[in-house]
């Protein structure tokens, strides 16, 4: 086998972190949406502030929000971590343009903006 052709070692942290984020994930796909009962919940919060509810709430529902506080939370902070580790710098070379010189990602060099920067973009843009 070439060298450059050899599987990539297994990192058990690699795992780990996929394995939580699709627990997650499938936990998130299994609740119910919340957004249109959410437009209806906002016309009845009383004066002290809160809204009396009655719902029923599926298995799946209430393991979704016991933990989605923590868990947004969490990306969140990954995402602007993220967004520190991929962020722009000067290329260095000589541009045609000093005005707008060519700008790579300070975390993976990749043409600015770089493909991790784009794609949370893309996820958290409305």
């Amino acid at each position: 086998m070439r060298p450059d052709r050899r599987p990539r070692k297994v990192d058990q942290r690699e795992i780990r972190l996929r394995e939580r984020l699709e627990t997650i994930r499938t936990r998130s796909a299994k609740s119910n949406s919340w957004r249109s009962s959410a437009r209806f919940l906002a016309r009845l919060v009383n004066r002290a502030g809160f809204v009396s509810i009655r719902a029923e709430f599926t298995r799946e529902d209430i393991n979704f929000l016991a933990g989605a506080r923590d868990e947004v939370i969490a990306f969140a902070d990954l995402s602007v971590r993220l967004l520190d580790l991929h962020s722009p710098r000067d290329s260095g070379g000589i541009s045609s343009d000093p005005e707008h010189p060519l700008l790579r990602c300070r975390a993976c060099m990749a043409r600015w903006p770089c493909p991790t920067w784009r794609a949370i973009d893309e996820a958290i843009e409305p």
